[in-house]
């Protein structure tokens, strides 16, 4: 085991090399901006799914309750790790704009 790997964390494989011909820019990773951005609109579909599975429940179609509340309890999890992302986003941005130049 390499020193510096912690035995609990795993080891994570180098990213495949880029196609040859493949413009730097293209091989850059994605902006935080996109990441957030994906992160906010698989939340709000989570949320949607949730919503149809309540409103199937509510009409009589035949759907498993098990299944409702499951992502039911999917979208407000993944709605409140957004919540706190945000939280941590704003404090960091009010420690920043306190900073003393």
């Amino acid at each position: 085991m390499n020193p510096l790997q912690s035995p609990r964390m795993p080891a994570f494989p180098p990213p495949p090399p880029a196609p040859p011909g493949t413009p730097a820019a293209a091989q850059a990773a994605p902006s935080f901006k996109a990441i957030l951005l994906e992160g906010i609109d698989q939340v709000n579909a989570m949320q949607h799914s949730a919503d149809a599975a309540v409103q199937q429940l509510v009409t009589g179609e035949e759907i498993d309750p098990a299944m409702v509340l499951t992502t039911i309890q999917k979208a407000d999890m993944s709605f409140r790790l957004m919540t706190q992302i945000r939280n941590k986003l704003v404090q960091a941005y009010q420690e920043v704009k306190e900073m003393r130049i």
